[in-house]
C-alpha cells in the first residue's frame, strides 16, 4: 500500500536509522558480535533470532517503537480509522471530574510507554500533579518529549528513563513514595498474552510502593466491538499502520544485523474470534533468504511473522485480571457505545 500524500514527507521520510551506537545509549538491544556489548544486549539479540526460529516466526511489538516507528504510531492516532485515541480522549474528558475525584489531587503520575507525553500532560495540568516520570524504550523520542512537558508545565519536575517496560524498571531513588500514579493509557495492556498482562499490571503496582501510601493505576482498555471496526483500525486505507508492522524489520536489522527487506513483506490484520484479539502479521511476498551473524532463515512465499496481538477484554474479564495482580478495587468509565473503559485501580 501507499501512504497518503499527507503522511509521506513528515511521517516516512527523513529518518536515520539507529546506529549501534544510539542503540547503546538509549537501552536497546544491538547486534551480535559487536565489540563493547553487554551481555543484557546479547541476550536480548538472541532472543530476537529466537523468536524468529520458532515454528511461527514472531517479533515482539515492543520492537515497533525505534524514533520512526514512534512517529508512525503518532500519525496512527491521528487517522480516522484509529478509533481508541478519540473514544479514550472523549471519556476523559467526560468524566475528567469524576476521574479526578477518584484519583486525587497533587499525585506523581508515572507513565510506562510515555512515547510523546500528550496524554500525560492533560492528565497532570487537570491533576496539578507534583512530579511526572515517563518511561519508554525509545529514548531519543522520550527525550524530547519530557522536554516539551517540562515546557509546557514549569512546576512539573519530570524525568525520562530509557527502559523497557516488559522488564522491571528501577524508579528514581529520591521518587517520593506517597501518592504514586501509574498511568497506562491507550489500550497497549492487549498487547500481552493474559498471563503476561497480569505480570505487567503487578509490575506497575510494584512502583506504587507501600499500600498505605494512597497509590493507583489509571488504565485504559479497548472493548470488543464489530469485526468491520477492530480490523479497519489496524489496516487503514492510506497506509500508515501497514508502513509501522513493516519498519519493525528495518529496526531488527539495526539490532540483530539482519538483512531484512520489508518491502518484500505484505501487513495484514485479522481479527481472531476465538481469542477476542486483533492479530498483525508480516507475510512474505515471495520464497526469500533472510540471514544475520551466526544464522538465518529461508521464508516461504506466503509465510507470516506474527508482530503483534491487541486483546479486546470485557470489563469483567480484566477485572479478573487486575485482581490477579493485586489490585482490589476499582472503578470504571466507558463511552456512549461501550467500546472503551478507563479504569481506575486501587490496592
Amino acid at each position: 500500500m501507499s501512504l497518503n500524500s499527507r503522511f509521506a514527507p513528515d511521517v516516512l521520510g527523513g529518518f536515520d536509522a539507529l546506529t549501534s551506537s544510539d542503540a547503546l545509549q538509549s537501552g536497546l538491544a544491538v547486534p551480535a558480535k559487536v565489540p563493547g556489548r553487554t551481555r543484557a544486549h546479547r541476550a536480548e539479540a538472541q532472543a530476537i533470532m529466537d523468536g524468529l526460529m520458532q515454528d511461527i516466526p514472531s517479533i515482539s511489538p515492543k520492537y515497533f517503537y525505534d524514533e520512526r516507528g514512534s512517529t508512525l504510531f503518532e500519525a496512527i492516532t491521528r487517522l480516522p480509522e484509529y478509533y481508541v485515541t478519540r473514544v479514550e480522549q472523549s471519556i476523559l474528558r467526560r468524566y475528567g471530574d469524576a476521574i479526578a475525584d477518584s484519583v486525587g489531587a497533587d499525585p506523581i503520575v508515572i507513565e510506562p510507554g510515555a512515547g510523546n507525553c500528550e496524554k500525560a500532560r492533560s492528565l497532570c495540568l487537570r491533576l496539578q500533579a507534583r512530579e511526572f516520570v515517563g518511561i519508554d524504550i525509545s529514548a531519543d523520542h522520550l527525550q524530547g518529549a519530557v522536554l516539551r512537558l517540562q515546557a509546557n508545565l514549569p512546576w512539573l519536575k519530570a524525568r525520562a528513563i530509557a527502559a523497557d517496560i516488559t522488564q522491571p524498571v528501577e524508579l528514581p531513588a529520591d521518587l517520593p513514595g506517597s501518592r504514586r500514579l501509574v498511568f497506562y493509557p491507550g489500550s497497549s495492556i492487549g498487547n500481552f498474552e493474559p498471563g503476561q498482562a497480569v505480570r505487567m499490571l503487578s509490575q506497575m503496582r510494584a512502583m506504587l510502593g507501600d499500600p498505605d501510601e494512597g497509590g493507583g493505576l489509571l488504565i485504559g482498555i479497548d472493548l470488543p466491538k464489530p469485526v468491520r471496526v477492530l480490523e479497519a483500525a489496524y489496516d487503514d486505507a492510506s497506509g500508515v499502520t501497514a508502513a509501522f508492522n513493516r519498519n519493525v524489520l528495518e529496526h531488527v536489522n539495526q539490532l540483530i544485523g539482519s538483512d531484512f527487506v520489508p518491502d518484500q513483506w505484505a501487513h495484514r490484520a485479522l481479527f481472531n474470534a476465538r481469542d477476542s484479539r486483533v492479530e498483525m502479521h508480516l507475510v512474505a511476498r515471495r520464497a526469500q533468504s533472510v540471514r544475520w551473524p551466526g544464522g538465518g532463515r529461508d521464508f516461504t512465499e506466503g509465510q507470516h511473522i506474527h508482530t503483534e496481538n491487541s486483546y479486546k477484554h470485557t470489563l469483567q474479564a480484566f477485572a479478573s485480571l487486575l485482581e490477579s495482580a493485586g489490585f482490589r478495587q476499582y472503578r470504571s468509565w466507558t463511552d456512549e457505545q461501550g467500546w472503551f473503559a478507563v479504569i481506575h485501580a486501587w490496592q
